[in-house]
């Protein structure tokens, strides 16, 4: 049986992470959303990646529960001078700003939660799709909630290659 997931952020929570990465079939899934840090599910299929991309004022920590894939990061989307391939276990930082992608170079969909500080997706939202979240982003539906500390003049626009 599927665990079912409901943000109840900014309230305490706890739930088996690692289950809960494994059985997620969708390309995106917010966990928890809190004051200060976000936590999402991601599924990304054989062949795919996450999107090359930078989050100006986001560090990221990524965290592989399935599947084996590619860490590319570096300081412009034509520079991308670190790669890592990762597999289950494997944790990958992102300091904010720093472009980087994370592709699915094996064959199984790759599993993999990640922490957002501050936090950056809207409380609970669910996208199927890579296709979904680029939708929900374009039309301002994937903000962060209210009650999320954002940097001093809101949440600069990610950058997308």
């Amino acid at each position: 049986m599927q665990m079912d997931i409901t943000d109840n952020g900014p309230e305490p929570n706890a739930f088996d992470i690692e289950r809960a990465t494994k059985e997620n079939d969708t390309y995106r899934t917010v966990a928890w959303s809190g004051k200060y840090l976000q936590v999402t599910l991601m599924s990304i299929p054989v062949g795919e990646s996450i999107g090359l991309e930078a989050h100006p004022e986001t560090d990221q920590f990524l965290r592989l529960d399935a599947g084996r894939g590619r860490a590319k990061m570096g300081p412009s989307k034509d520079d991308l001078s670190f790669q890592q391939d990762v597999s289950d276990g494997w944790s990958i930082q992102v300091p904010a700003g720093t472009w980087h992608d994370v592709e699915n170079t094996g064959d199984e969909p790759l599993q993999l939660y990640v922490v957002y500080a501050p936090t950056h997706h809207a409380a609970g939202i669910v996208q199927a799709t890579a296709e979904d979240a680029e939708r929900d982003e374009e039309s301002g539906r994937d903000e962060p909630p209210a009650w999320a500390a954002e940097p001093e003049g809101g949440q600069p626009e990610d950058e997308h290659a």
